[in-house]
């Protein structure tokens, strides 16, 4: 695949009306085809967009042939770029947290939610045990789901496998400090890109999100960041030659220490 220098991400940091599948598909559909900021090869929604993060699996679990999965594939073509988020997903009587990447030639990859929250998640999906790094226009991108990035042997970047990391997720306003002290620490760890879209507004829980949706680099350093608690639709630039240079000057990855990842 040809060698792509700029990689043009859009974070899509937004609301998402509790347990209503048809009304966020129609929310996410306007939120795209009013975004005016330019061309993007990825757009990042939020975690669970189509519904929230409930707990309501028997209701509102769908296949992988289901109007969130067709809506986002059709997003992909439309929009020439590869759409990534997670919905909750049924297969052979399971129930999964399921990330996906829908690419516009068609394909779709997935990946299911490694590390599943102790309140209620643990209880009713199952976790997944793969993970998920897409090679597309010349960069490798890896996927995680919120609770996946408090844990950093299973992010961990061997052999600078990815240069970008997305992470998409449903994280409280109660816990903003944590979240963003971590997506720091997984970018320098890595020495690799972070880029994060989390959620807005209140759930059915009565949680409250201010989202935090930012764009970090290998050094650590935030380069872009959404506008706390407003619906916003925001498009990152990614350099990929500043990166390369930065893990050829200061390799620390060769030095990693030895893991099995499982």
């Amino acid at each position: 695949m040809e060698k792509q220098e700029e990689l043009r991400v859009r974070v899509v940091q937004s609301d998402i009306i509790w347990e209503d599948k048809e009304a966020n598909l129609n929310h996410y559909n306007d939120l795209l085809s009013n975004a005016d900021d330019g061309n993007a090869d990825i757009i990042v929604l939020p975690e669970m967009y189509s519904t929230g993060f409930s707990m309501n699996v028997k209701q509102l679990a769908e296949t992988t042939d289901g109007p969130t999965m067709k809506l986002a594939q059709s997003w992909a073509k439309q929009y020439n770029a590869s759409i990534i988020g997670s919905f909750i997903a049924q297969e052979d009587g399971l129930y999964y947290n399921r990330g996906f990447a829908a690419m516009p030639n068609g394909k779709t990859y997935f990946y299911d939610k490694r590390h599943l929250f102790i309140g209620g998640e643990k209880q009713i999906f199952t976790p997944g045990d793969n993970h998920l790094t897409i090679a597309y226009k010349g960069w490798n991108i890896a996927l995680c789901i919120c609770y996946d990035l408090r844990f950093p042997v299973w992010l961990r970047n061997k052999d600078c496998a990815y240069d970008l990391m997305l992470c998409i997720a449903e994280w409280p306003s109660n816990r903003q400090y944590i979240f963003e002290h971590l997506l720091i620490a997984r970018a320098i760890e890595n020495q690799s890109y972070v880029c994060a879209c989390n959620r807005v507004g209140t759930d059915g829980n009565q949680l409250s999100y201010i989202g935090g949706s930012q764009l970090i680099d290998y050094k650590g350093k935030v380069k872009g960041r959404c506008t706390d608690n407003v619906e916003e639709t925001r498009t990152f630039t990614l350099l990929k030659y500043p990166l390369e240079s930065h893990r050829e000057k200061v390799p620390v990855w060769k030095d990693a220490d030895s893991f099995y990842w499982g």
